[in-house]
């Protein structure tokens, strides 16, 4: 099928404005739970009466069963028909999102939470994979800016959305607000879906399911713990975690039709490409969960007045974002990855900086600036890496990506908050608000830190 044809993988003619509609909506709904609780997590542990610890799993665990799902949206994608594969996830994702909004305990609530995970793990690969396909090969720079738009905008929206609802309502009404809409958006891909690829009767490996699972949750449960837990446990967890990973790459290896298919490794500018976007996502949502609870905490900034200060970090992602995929298919990538770690990494810096006496103002044009450098490079990044790929790898490339970005972000976020605890709790001498403090700038240069591998890594792409 040529995507400019604008025919379904039966033969049949769609309108792909209604199809494009419908997943970037969904799409953005969808990738909106990311960091929708980021700004109202202090809120839910007191109302829950747990720690803050406990409460960022369900960021955590959120972002770690993403991770476990996606491996599987390649094969999923092949064997189902697309639409059905699409309204059947939305299904799933009102359902997470019910139990969510009558929680009444942490239990119950983080359910809801890995219900709605489940859904996007599906959804997001998924709507890069139909993206791609739908458009051809020199039009990918912009199809992926409209893309990056529902998978950068719609995490960076999260906080302000969950500040504003938290500070006028309860925060079970952060999931109650989504689910009107979550309902329009099952009506409207309904109509709007299509077949696009032909369906093939490909086996699905348990044994590959059951080593990504122990693998990338024994790493996360590690780093996760080992500010507040045993630490002879947590060592253990990450052990078994990385022998976990081992394993499923030697599994893949082994198979005739792999659950993921390693060979897109072949490529060097796949690869290179994979690494500097999970490096991106760590930063990207390692700051927006970070940030809220570093403005609140140690700042004592309200929520509401937080979302605000990130909000025109949020809208200037949407405008850079379609942008940059113009940019990328006029001068390719390396430029556009140079300038945008170098941004994001000094921005970085300042936020390391900052003080008690720093305004909102410098906050919020940090945020902007920021926001800026990343989205100039995160979505075209990925699609450097699959252009670099042939059309029956996208699928496996992009699950691949997609599995790097959740796994990574997901050890960034976990990481942060044990550095932050250990930091804290390692200064005694200091008053309370200055260890805090002091733990978050810690957790700033390790941000720092992996922006200036992004940087130097960029140099070695492809121009």
């Amino acid at each position: 099928m040529k995507s400019n044809q604008n025919l379904d993988a039966d033969g049949r003619p769609y309108n792909r404005g209604l199809l494009i509609a419908s997943l970037l909506i969904g799409g953005f709904l969808t990738v909106l739970t990311e960091t929708i609780l980021n700004n109202g997590l202090a809120d839910i542990a007191r109302s829950l009466s747990i720690t803050t610890a406990t409460a960022q799993w369900l960021s955590t665990g959120y972002m770690l069963t993403m991770g476990i799902m996606v491996p599987v949206s390649a094969f999923l994608l092949n064997r189902f028909n697309s639409r059905n594969l699409y309204l059947v996830a939305l299904v799933i994702f009102i359902i997470g999102t019910s139990i969510a909004f009558v929680a009444s305990n942490f239990p119950i609530l983080l359910i809801g939470r890995l219900i709605q995970a489940a859904s996007v793990g599906i959804i997001m690969p998924f709507m890069r994979n139909i993206m791609l396909l739908i458009f051809p090969v020199e039009k990918r720079g912009l199809a992926m800016g409209l893309t990056g738009i529902v998978i950068a905008l719609a995490p960076a929206f999260g906080p302000t959305l969950s500040g504003w609802i938290v500070m006028h309502y309860s925060w079970h009404y952060i999931f109650g607000a989504l689910l009107p809409v979550s309902v329009l958006v099952l009506i409207l891909a309904f109509f709007g879906m299509r077949k696009i690829l032909k369906t093939s009767n490909p086996e699905l490996d348990i044994r590959s399911v059951v080593y990504s699972t122990v693998g990338f949750g024994g790493i996360l449960y590690g780093f996760s713990t080992v500010a507040v837990g045993d630490k002879l446990i947590s060592g253990a967890a990450i052990l078994i975690g990385l022998i976990g990973v081992l394993l499923l790459i030697l599994r893949q290896k082994g198979l005739t039709t792999p659950m993921l298919d390693m060979s897109v490794f072949k490529s060097f500018t796949f690869t290179l490409t994979t690494v500097l976007t999970s490096l991106a996502s760590m930063a990207l949502l390692g700051l927006q969960l970070l940030l809220p609870l570093y403005l609140q905490d140690a700042f004592h900034i309200p929520a509401l007045t937080v979302g605000l200060i990130m909000l025109p970090g949020a809208l200037v992602m949407g405008a850079i974002t379609p942008i940059s995929g113009l940019l990328f298919d006029k001068f390719g990538i390396k430029l556009l990855s140079i300038i945008g770690f170098g941004v994001y990494t000094s921005a970085l810096i300042a936020f390391a900086l900052m003080g008690p006496n720093t305004s909102t103002f410098a906050m919020t044009i940090t945020y902007m600036v920021w926001m800026g450098g990343i989205s100039l490079m995160l979505m075209q990044l990925v699609t450097a890496g699959v252009n670099d790929l042939s059309m029956d790898k996208i699928p496996d490339g992009n699950a691949i990506n997609s599995m790097g970005q959740q796994v990574f972000a997901s050890f960034s976020t976990a990481a942060s908050i044990s550095l932050i605890t250990l930091v804290a709790a390692g200064n005694p001498q200091l008053s309370n608000s200055a260890a805090t403090l002091l733990g978050y700038h810690y957790a700033f240069y390790f941000l720092i830190f992996t922006g200036a591998i992004g940087l130097v890594g960029s140099f070695f792409l492809k121009k």
